[in-house]
């Protein structure tokens, strides 16, 4: 149990606190200083080298999750509420990552590679949007996470 809840929370910390620094660093930034065609660049390459991680994030919160709840918990009924609370709203964070990873990602990096800087921008726009909420799912989930029992 002590292995899948460090594998599990090192996967969630991962994961949303680099949507946290995306979101509430990086972005700001990049659109103070960089121009359409540097920012748009900038970002693919930025979601080139995190979203990797992400999907190790996935796998990995997938794997401790069910390993926890079916070898530990013998199941969702031997659970409480948080962490039904929890699958939910992990498995729509992965809905929503695997709906960027296969539709707004791809072409985001087309519209980059043919220097077509407004479609890149209406795909960065589709992205952001899609990783705030996921942000916002994110820390429900952390919250839900270390303090649901008590609540």
């Amino acid at each position: 149990m002590s292995l899948a809840i460090t594998l599990h929370v090192l996967a969630a910390v991962i994961w949303v606190g680099g949507m946290f620094f995306a979101w509430m660093i990086l972005r700001p930034v990049a659109g103070e200083l960089l121009e359409p065609p540097q920012r748009l660049t900038l970002w693919y390459h930025v979601f080139q080298r995190f979203f990797p991680w992400v999907w190790a994030a996935v796998v990995v919160l997938l794997a401790t999750g069910l390993w926890m709840l079916f070898g530990v918990f013998g199941g969702m009924a031997g659970t409480s509420f948080h962490v039904h609370l929890m699958l939910v709203s992990g498995l729509a964070m992965m809905a929503i990552f695997l709906h960027i990873w296969f539709a707004p990602y791809p072409r985001l990096g087309r519209a980059v590679a043919g220097e077509n800087w407004a479609a890149g921008g209406q795909q960065l726009g589709k992205i952001r949007r899609l990783i705030g909420i996921n942000l916002i799912l994110g820390l429900f989930t952390v919250a839900i996470a270390s303090g649901g029992r008590f609540l």
